[in-house]
């Protein structure tokens, strides 16, 4: 499985690096920009990502922005729902208003900073994807 982490927060970022690495292989990103290169890159080689993890608030472009990117390049080409990304944003915001935003623009799933591995786990497994080690 390959896996794409959009995080700005180098705690948060290793973190996730750390937890996600025994799902799959995991490339990291620092700002939305970044992450949007990474999933053209991705695409251009057929090695698309099936999960993304993305900060809502990072720099250059916030997480929301890059999710609606994302989301209209999968559209774009054309791809089914079984065949988009799985996205899931994380936030330490308790901001219901850009949380809900984040759910109506296209991502799966969201988690509250600091993360919980047990609930992450939960929502990875109802994707159907399982821990390599």
């Amino acid at each position: 499985m390959r896996i794409l982490i959009a995080e700005d927060d180098l705690v948060s970022r290793k973190f996730l690096y750390k937890f996600m690495g025994r799902y799959g292989d995991c490339d990291l990103v620092v700002d939305g920009l970044e992450a949007v290169e990474a999933f053209l890159m991705a695409v251009r080689e057929d090695r698309p990502y099936d999960l993304i993890c993305l900060d809502i608030m990072m720099p250059k472009l916030d997480g929301v922005k890059t999710l609606k990117s994302i989301r209209e390049l999968e559209a774009q080409k054309k791809l089914e729902p079984e065949k988009r990304a799985k996205i899931i944003m994380t936030t330490a915001l308790a901001d219901a208003g850009i949380v809900q935003n984040a759910m109506n623009t296209g991502c799966d799933a969201y988690a509250a900073k600091p993360l919980d591995i047990h609930k992450m786990a939960k929502v990875l497994e109802e994707f159907g994807f399982t821990s390599v080690s």
